[in-house]
């Protein structure tokens, strides 16, 4: 009796388990959900996981509307095999930057690198867009200055899944991945200006790594983290 209107959700979800909320019917083509005072079969657009295999554990599924459509979210864990050391055909040693993104160098002797020129274009265009925002100060700026962050961080996050996903890719099964540990550096100040130090602040190099790991783990690869000291500078074969 408090509320003076109803309450309403820009972008109202809801949480689905499986077997209770949500189940799959018809031989996977159709999912069973609960939805206001009903349950419904709905045709979807995943037939590329057997999602009835037992190796796939699949967890609670998120409920979302964005633009008129709908997306059941699923998260799913997938049992793999374990890296076997006598088993490794490739060793690549990665180097992480700014002005190449990733810097390669295997046991063949070959180098490959993913350059960082249009990523940084694109980075220094959004900080010129959040400048221009925070200087309004108004609501409005405000709302869009948040819609954009979190588009400037989808963008990031697909940026490092494709890479990864190209790395294992390109080196296939048994590999070996060797990055350096990011975790405790610190970037000297003295020499750098106010737009190399958010460039060296604000990538997802961290972001880069952990998807690394999960898509190597699926394809019976490894990643091995190693201390950071000299591996710029030192020779990739030692």
């Amino acid at each position: 009796s408090w509320l003076r209107k109803a309450i309403k959700f820009s972008r109202p979800q809801a949480d689905y388990v499986r077997n209770i909320n949500y189940s799959f019917v018809e031989q996977g083509s159709k999912i069973s959900m609960n939805v206001l005072g009903q349950r419904i079969k709905v045709a979807f657009n995943g037939n590329y996981l057997n999602f009835f295999d037992p190796n796939y554990k699949l967890g609670t599924a998120k409920l979302v509307q964005l633009k008129k459509h709908w997306f059941l979210h699923i998260p799913v864990t997938i049992e793999t095999a374990d890296w076997e050391k006598e088993h490794n055909q490739h060793i690549i040693g990665l180097d992480r930057g700014l002005r190449q993104i990733v810097t390669g160098y295997d046991e063949k002797g070959k180098t490959s690198f993913k350059n960082g020129k249009a990523i940084a274009y694109k980075r220094k265009k959004y900080a010129y867009l959040r400048s221009q925002l925070q200087s309004k100060g108004t609501k409005s700026a405000k709302r869009k200055l948040k819609r954009l962050s979190q588009k400037e961080n989808r963008w990031i996050s697909d940026v490092n899944h494709c890479l990864s996903k190209t790395l294992v890719d390109t080196y296939g099964q048994n590999s070996l991945f060797v990055l350096e540990d990011l975790s405790g550096v610190t970037f000297e100040k003295t020499n750098s200006n106010k737009d190399q130090t958010r460039e060296l602040h604000s990538w997802a190099f961290y972001d880069l790594q952990t998807k690394l790991a999960y898509k190597a783990r699926k394809n019976q690869s490894q990643v091995l983290i190693v201390s950071a000291k000299y591996t710029s500078q030192r020779c990739p074969k030692c």
